[in-house]
């Protein structure tokens, strides 16, 4: 017994040297950075955690708090990583103007570090030629207006399959979890862009698996990672993130390799046939055919890269939509009057018996103001994906070190009472005027998909599926609250993750008007 009570003081006695030992070596590093110039305000940080208690369970409204203390450039050390939280359109502004390039780097997390997760990322690849290589094929083969024409009917086929399963699904149950049908339509619009098919739907069982991989993997990267702030614990991963997500993206590339697969070799058997039109390829086609000039890009993307590519896709075009859409119905739930202007606006514009269509959304102005105050009260990623400092800089008087995190907190920015009067309160009108701001990333009080070279490379797409699927489920159907719930009591909690969802799912009651 005595034997073991000696073991426990030992252990007890070498954590306090090693917190002793950390604390002073971090302290050290904080000097010596202050040394090199004056670092932006901030709390003032912990031995050893740095400021991490400080963040709390919802750490986009902790540091717009913060932010009001110290200022809208602030310097936090979450454990031993530097991060500088911008949080004013002025802040914003200057960087994304004139210290675009120098902070387009990127924080690679540990849950992103594996031998399959970052070759060909178009978001954790730092800025340089292959960066940009990725990007251009973004902006020319997938994102372009011609390809996005061509691909109309693939979303609206989508939105369709989407509201007859909501109605599928009221025949059995009345209440209805309306985020489920909204991502199992965001999941089949990106199957049908990069594969040209469902993968959900009763006769897909690898098109399941795919998706119940790539669900862990957002679950698992989305998990607060203490290997991050203090990267002794990196080589033994403690909380397993890192492992449990490689697991998962290696199940998931599995899969779609089986997909890529069967793609080479129907192009093998068709080879010397005449070619597709454009219209008829799909994202899958355009990587597969990628040809670089083989110096500062591949001279073609191995299978290895075609992969990160696609899952890419997945979860990046997944989650951030579906957040979108159940927080703008649940902001429309909550606000009655708000929803009967849309419904009213859309049967005008639609008629009686008819869909909506792409070509209506025009003349939709409400509609589309919906879709701008839904983006400015919850952005899906509150924090955009974070930027790193390549190199040292000084940006509005203050020193800027090599690889510190930048997070620009486009919550607070767009919740900030000097730029929106009543800034919490959900307004569609407030983008009504012709002179309104939106949210192309040149209007730096309205990021919600961020500014400049970093900036969300689908916009293009974003823009046009959000408004049809609101449109489709506000004018296919009624909606009610269950339970007798009134609108004023609808829970609007946040819960955090890689993106900001609504904390308690959206259950609503849908009715058909027709």
């Amino acid at each position: 017994m005595a034997s073991a009570i000696d073991y426990e003081i030992s252990g007890i006695a070498l954590l306090l040297l090693l917190w002793v030992g950390w604390a002073m070596t971090t302290e050290c590093r904080h000097r010596r950075l202050e040394q090199l110039g004056r670092l932006p305000p901030g709390p003032r940080p912990l031995p050893l955690v740095g400021n991490i208690f400080q963040l709390g369970w919802a750490p986009h409204r902790s540091l717009a708090r913060h932010a009001r203390a110290h200022g809208p450039i602030m310097t936090l050390y979450l454990g031993s990583m530097c991060t500088v939280v911008i949080s004013s359109k002025e802040a914003a502004r200057t960087m994304f103007k004139s210290y675009d390039v120098v902070l387009a780097g990127r924080k690679i997390y540990e849950s992103m570090k594996g031998p399959k997760s970052r070759d060909g990322s178009i978001i954790t690849a730092q800025y340089g030629p292959h960066w940009r290589m990725l990007r251009r094929l973004c902006t020319v083969e997938f994102f372009v207006g011609h390809r996005l024409d061509a691909t109309r009917a693939v979303r609206s086929r989508c939105v369709c399959r989407m509201v007859r399963f909501i109605d599928e699904a009221r025949a059995h149950e009345p209440v209805v979890d309306l985020g489920r049908f909204i991502f199992l339509m965001a999941f089949n619009l990106i199957g049908n862009l990069m594969f040209s098919r469902d993968l959900l739907d009763p006769e897909s069982e690898r098109g399941a698996r795919f998706f119940h991989h790539a669900g862990k993997v957002m679950e698992f990267a989305g998990k607060p990672n203490a290997a991050d702030f203090f990267p002794v614990l990196s080589r033994f991963d403690p909380q397993r993130i890192r492992r449990n997500t490689q697991f998962h993206v290696e199940r998931a590339f599995e899969i779609a390799g089986e997909f890529i697969e069967e793609r080479l070799v129907e192009m093998e058997r068709t080879r010397g046939e005449e070619e597709e039109e454009e219209e008829e390829k799909d994202f899958l086609d355009a990587l597969l055919g990628f040809r670089g000039e083989g110096v500062d890009e591949p001279a073609k993307f191995s299978s290895r890269m075609v992969n990160v590519i696609v899952f890419e896709m997945f979860t990046a075009g997944t989650d951030t939509t579906t957040s979108t859409l159940e927080w703008a119905m649940a902001e429309l739930l909550h606000n009655p009057e708000k929803l009967d202007k849309a419904q009213s606006e859309l049967r005008a514009v639609v008629g009686p018996r008819k869909k909506l269509e792409e070509e209506d959304i025009p003349s939709l102005p409400y509609l589309k103001a919906i879709i701008s105050e839904t983006l400015r009260l919850h952005p899906p990623l509150p924090f955009l994906v974070p930027h790193m400092a390549m190199q040292p800089c000084k940006m509005l008087g203050y020193y800027i070190p090599k690889e510190t995190q930048i997070l620009v907190n486009v919550w607070a920015i767009g919740r900030d009472p000097s730029t929106w009067p009543d800034p919490q309160e959900f307004k569609p009108e407030r983008f009504l005027d012709s002179d309104a701001v939106d949210y192309k990333g040149q209007h730096f009080e309205f990021l919600p998909f961020g500014s400049g070279r970093r900036m969300c490379p689908a916009l293009p797409l974003v823009s046009r599926v959000l408004p049809l699927a609101l449109g489709s489920l506000l004018n296919e159907f009624d909606w009610a609250l269950p339970d007798g719930l009134k609108a004023q009591d609808l829970d609007m909690s946040e819960r955090m993750g890689i993106t900001l969802r609504k904390a308690v799912p959206l259950k609503v009651i849908p009715s058909r008007r027709y």
